[in-house]
Order: C-alpha cells, then sequence, then structure tokens
C-alpha cells in the first residue's frame, strides 16, 4: 500500500513537471510571437519615418544647393546691372539729347538692382546669415528724408503723401540699410494698392519711454481679405497685384516682417477691404537694445548718403499714347497694344509709331472697347493681365462674328511648350516669348501684314463683285463680302452715300464694317466703296462708249470729275480719257448710251 502511494506520488510530481514545461513552452511561443509583432510593427513604423526623414534630409540638401546656387546667379547679375548703369551714365554724359530713353534705362536697372537685392536678403534672412549693424543719428530726420525718396512713385499715381514725425528731431540707434527697406517696402507696397488720387501717410513718433519709435504707414486703397491676412508675412503670397496693374515677387512683406524682427521689433497689420490698410511698427533705438556686436560705434547716421535701396529718380511722363505725331500713309495699319506695364507699352508705341497707327490699352476689358468703337487692323498683347487676361481677349474676340477675323499676336514671359499650346488654342494668330526685341516684333507684325496683302490680291483678282457662279454654299465671309457690294451698288449713282450710311445699311458700326472689310479686301470702307464705282465705270464704258466721262462720273457716284479723274489713275495705272478712248475705238458702233 505503502509502494502505492509513493508510486502515486511520483506519477503526480511528473505530471505537475510536465505541466510547468508545458506551461512555460506556451509562454515561451507566446512570448517568440509577441517579439515577432513587435519587430513587425517596428520595422512597420520606422521604414516610412526612416524614408520621410531621408526624404526631408534631401529636400533640405537640394533647398540649400539651389539657395546656395540662386545666391550666386544674383551676385554675377548684379555685376552686369552695374556696368549697365555705368554705361547708362557715360552715355547720358555723351549724349544728352536721349534724356527720356536714359531715364528709362535707369528705372529699370534699378528696378532690377531692387529686385536681386531683396533675392539676396531674403536668401540671407532662410540662411540665418542677416546681421545688425546700428549706428547713432537723428533717427526721425533719417526716416524723413529716406520716405522722400519714394514720391516719385507717389507723383506717378497723383497720390497725396504726407510725412509726419514727432518730434521732428530724435537721437538714437538703428541699423540703416535696414530701416531703408523696410520704409521702401512698406511705402512702394502703399502705392501700389492704392488708386489714383488716394492718400498713404507716413506716421512716426517716439514711446512713451523715448528709447522706441513706432511707424504707421496708412493708404486708403482696396485693402486685404481676411483669407489673405492668415498668409499676409508669407513668401511668394500671390497678391492682387496684376489686378491693380502693378508688379510684385511676394517677397517684400515677408522680407519687411524678418528685417522687423532682426531689430528686435514688432510688425502688426490692420486692414478693411475697401477702405485702406495701416502697418504699425516698433523698433528700439535705446543703445541698451542691442548687443555690443551690432553696435557701429565709428560710423555715425548721415542723410547726405545716398541708400542702397532707393532713387529718387524722375517721376515717368507719359507721352500721348493714342495720337502719332508720325506722317503716316493713309492705308497704314491701325495696331492696338495691350500692355499692363506703362513703360513697356510706351516704348512699343514710340518705336512702332514710325509705320504704324498706334492705339494702346493695358487690359483686355479695355481692349474690347476700344476695340468696338475704333477702326482696328491687328491686336498685340500681354498674356499676364489685370481684370482680362489675354487668353480671355483673344477668346472673346474670336468668338465674336463681327472681330474674328482680327489678328492677334500674344506676348508673354512664359516658355513652357503647354503656354504656347493654350495661346493657338485661344485663337492667337502668332506667339512671342519675353524678353524680345522690338525689331522681332515689328517682323511678326510685317508677316501678318503680308499675309493678309497677298490674300488681298488675290480677292482683288477674282473680281469679288461678280457672284459665284458654282453652287456651293457660301461663306460667311463671302456673304458678308457680297451683300456689300449690293449694297454699294445699290445707291451707285448716290454722291452722298457715305461710309455711316453704309454702315447703317449693312446693320454694323463704322468701325465694325471698317474691321470686316480691311480684314477681307484689305481696303477700308472708303477704298471699298471707291473700288467698286470705279468697276462700275469701267463697265458703263465698255458698254456705252458713247458716254461722256463726266456722265460716267456723275452716273458711278463721283460728284466731281476731276477727282474721278485722280482716283480712276490711280487705280487703274491710266487716265480714263485714254482707256474709254481705246473702249470706243473697239465697241460695235451699234452701242448706244442709255436714257437718262
Amino acid at each position: 500500500m505503502a509502494r502505492k502511494t509513493n508510486f502515486q506520488g511520483k506519477n503526480y510530481r511528473n505530471l505537475e513537471e510536465n505541466m510547468y514545461i508545458c506551461s512555460m513552452s506556451s509562454i515561451f511561443d507566446n512570448l517568440q510571437i509577441l517579439i515577432t509583432i513587435g519587430i513587425i510593427v517596428l520595422l512597420i513604423i520606422i521604414i516610412p519615418i526612416g524614408r520621410w526623414l531621408y526624404m526631408r534630409s534631401v529636400r533640405v540638401r537640394n533647398r540649400l544647393q539651389m539657395s546656395y546656387l540662386f545666391t550666386n546667379i544674383t551676385h554675377e547679375l548684379l555685376t552686369p546691372m552695374t556696368i549697365l548703369a555705368a554705361s547708362t551714365e557715360q552715355l547720358r554724359a555723351a549724349y544728352p539729347e536721349g534724356k527720356e530713353e536714359y531715364d528709362r534705362m535707369d528705372r529699370n536697372i534699378q528696378r532690377t538692382i531692387r529686385l536681386l537685392q531683396q533675392i539676396l536678403e531674403t536668401s540671407k534672412s532662410q540662411e540665418g546669415e542677416l546681421k545688425l549693424l546700428v549706428s547713432y543719428g537723428d533717427v526721425m530726420n533719417y526716416i524723413t528724408e529716406t520716405a522722400r525718396c519714394t514720391e516719385p512713385l507717389m507723383r506717378q499715381k497723383n497720390l497725396e503723401f504726407s510725412i509726419q514725425c514727432k518730434p521732428e528731431s530724435m537721437m538714437g540707434w538703428i541699423d540703416t540699410d535696414k530701416l531703408d527697406k523696410i520704409i521702401f517696402n512698406l511705402l512702394s507696397n502703399a502705392a501700389k494698392y492704392t488708386p489714383e488720387n488716394g492718400k498713404v501717410t507716413l506716421d512716426v513718433a517716439t514711446n512713451q519711454y523715448f528709447n522706441g519709435i513706432i511707424i504707421r504707414v496708412s493708404d486708403n486703397g482696396v485693402g486685404i481679405d481676411k483669407d489673405k491676412m492668415k498668409h499676409l508675412f508669407s513668401r511668394f503670397l500671390d497678391g492682387d497685384y496684376r489686378r491693380q496693374r502693378t508688379i510684385g515677387t511676394g517677397l517684400g512683406l515677408s522680407l519687411t516682417r524678418d528685417l522687423v524682427y532682426l531689430h528686435k521689433g514688432t510688425i502688426q497689420c490692420q486692414s478693411t477691404v475697401g477702405k485702406g490698410t495701416t502697418f504699425t511698427i516698433e523698433l528700439p533705438i535705446g543703445k541698451e537694445a542691442f548687443a555690443p556686436s551690432q553696435i557701429d560705434e565709428q560710423n555715425k547716421i548721415s542723410i547726405k548718403v545716398p541708400t542702397g535701396n532707393i532713387l529718387d529718380l524722375p517721376a515717368l511722363e507719359p507721352t500721348n499714347l493714342t495720337v502719332s505725331d508720325v506722317p503716316l500713309p493713309p492705308d497704314a495699319y491701325n495696331v492696338l497694344i495691350v500692355e499692363d506695364n506703362k513703360e513697356l507699352l510706351m516704348l512699343m508705341h514710340q518705336m512702332l509709331r514710325t509705320r504704324y497707327h498706334i492705339l494702346t490699352a493695358t487690359n483686355g476689358k479695355e481692349a474690347l472697347d476700344i476695340i468696338r468703337t475704333n477702326e482696328i487692323d491687328m491686336i498685340v498683347s500681354d498674356v499676364m493681365m489685370p481684370e482680362m487676361n489675354g487668353y480671355e481677349l483673344t477668346r472673346r474676340i474670336k468668338e465674336d462674328e463681327d472681330m474674328s477675323h482680327l489678328p492677334i499676336i500674344l506676348l508673354t514671359a512664359k516658355i513652357q511648350e503647354e503656354d504656347r499650346h493654350e495661346a493657338l488654342t485661344a485663337g492667337a494668330d502668332d506667339y512671342i516669348t519675353k524678353p524680345f526685341s522690338i525689331k522681332d516684333l515689328q517682323l511678326h507684325i510685317d508677316n501678318i501684314v503680308e499675309n493678309r496683302q497677298r490674300v488681298h490680291r488675290v480677292v482683288q483678282a477674282t473680281e469679288m463683285e461678280q457672284p459665284d457662279s458654282s453652287n456651293r454654299p457660301l461663306t460667311l465671309d463671302e456673304e458678308f463680302l457680297q451683300r456689300a457690294t449690293e449694297c454699294v451698288k445699290q445707291h451707285l449713282n448716290d454722291s452722298d452715300y457715305d461710309r455711316e450710311s453704309f454702315a447703317a445699311d449693312m446693320g454694323a458700326s463704322a468701325s465694325t464694317l471698317y474691321n470686316k472689310l480691311r480684314a477681307l479686301t484689305g481696303m477700308n470702307v472708303t477704298a471699298f466703296m471707291r473700288d467698286i464705282r470705279l468697276k462700275a465705270a469701267c463697265r458703263l464704258a465698255k458698254e456705252y462708249p458713247d458716254l461722256r466721262i463726266s456722265d460716267i462720273a456723275y452716273r458711278v457716284g463721283f460728284k466731281d470729275p476731276k477727282y474721278f479723274a485722280t482716283a480712276f489713275k490711280k487705280e487703274m495705272g491710266i487716265q480714263p480719257k485714254e482707256y474709254f478712248d481705246r473702249l470706243r475705238a473697239d465697241a460695235h458702233p451699234s452701242a448706244k448710251a442709255p436714257q437718262t
């Protein structure tokens, strides 16, 4: 019995050991599973994070490389711009009669230099390389004189510009280079977005402790909506500068904020759409606000030293953009130039007016109004414009039956193939990328003119006044020409039937009638009517050779036989008497004149 009990106890212990071993094995297996799952989860998490970190480092490295390359290129561009500026000064001294051209070159050289400097400053700010160096002097006087350098910008738009400093004189420490850029960016921004005859003010005052200044730049312009206020100081903000007919880069306010922060100041903006905008900047001017390495004890603030960022150039004085004082032949083409950059518009007008009658517009909407009320032969238009861009203008013209015949050349800084495709899809006849030379533009215009004139010669050679003997349906242009021809024939002996009466009978405005006839025949309205009258005179002379020249002239609507003879000689290359004498010599003797 005792033996049996010992045997059972041993079996029980063996069972417990086996159960323990199985339990441990199960735990170990579960642990292995958990470890495997944990490793897989970690891999799932770590691999994307690692890839994201790697890609981020690649982007940062590429951005730094591009920033370095961009900075170097910008530095390199400043050198030729400096050479151009010096060369312009030499030309001004040697040939002073070209003052307007020199002023235009100076303005654009300085504008380019300012943009390049702004790019460099922005690049330095991104890389943390902007350094502050403050000098001691009369802060208020310096701000006043610096702000006055922006007066040409204000005069261009007839803006009321006022500067108020309280007190008028205040000594302190500022970095003049940084303050120049802050003032210029804020005032030029105010000038851009304030309509003509608006108001821009600069108010400067000290704080209550007299160790800081408060600068307020206010305008009564278009204002900034709430959506844009959220990203106002972001780089490359797409502002409304095109809609406001201005030039912008999206860097000015971002750089201004960086310069204010570098100067240990603050900047705020308050704006109401349609009422105006106010920027408020607070800057310390006490010496204790700056580190010893930021203080320049040697050099004092001088208002006599020209600033590098603002140049007081004479205001742009526009010439007459619609009336040319250059004598041109009566059949010279009327070219409408549509461009929102006033200086480029003036330059194209000045260079092309010796060959064409030039009309101008600053956006697509304005261009449409001019086309509907003026005689236009061709349109040269920029693509990026306020109100209505060049693509939309082209589509509107090509979709309108009264204007669809007008050839259009588009000008754009976009150079991608898809941009060219979009221009041609809109209906443009030609496409020129900026920068371009005026000679190239003139060549493109001449090519289109020559092609049109070639077509006109073919039309005239086929005797357009004769009806088409084929049974094919007439095109809209052929139908228009046939209707116009019949309209003139019905009033052939009416010498008082003029272009206004002709346009009224055709159900079109005088400008629309001109544009259609010019495009289809190469002739203006008067020439078209005269051409039909002269051809009718030739038919009368063939049918009734006994008619006198004066009778024929009166029968085809000429009041003065002498003018008839002059017009006939110009058109046919021969005097009417000589022409009619030849006809009489070959005529049948039984031909009689019709009864009057």
